[in-house]
């Protein structure tokens, strides 16, 4: 069980780096860059299409790393 769970976790966190690269980049201005991206913080649109679908996958992605860890921690501990 425990071997599953790891094989598991590191095809999930592969997927993850994959979607985090798959993502649509941001462009910077430098505004941006001296304020600190504050600007962005309160100027953010909803993202639509594919970036709101990457964003989803990497969230759904996170969660399934979080929450195989956990599991393999708590098997260690039994």
């Amino acid at each position: 069980m425990q071997s599953l769970l790891t094989t598991l976790l590191v095809i999930d966190s592969i997927f993850i780096v994959i979607a985090t690269l798959m993502q649509p980049s941001k462009q910077q201005d430098a505004l941006s860059a001296l304020s600190g991206g504050a600007t962005d913080l309160f100027g953010k649109t909803k993202s639509r299409g594919f970036e709101a679908f990457m964003e989803k996958v990497t969230v759904v992605l996170g969660v399934i790393f979080f929450g195989l860890a956990i599991a393999l921690v708590y098997l260690e501990a039994h």
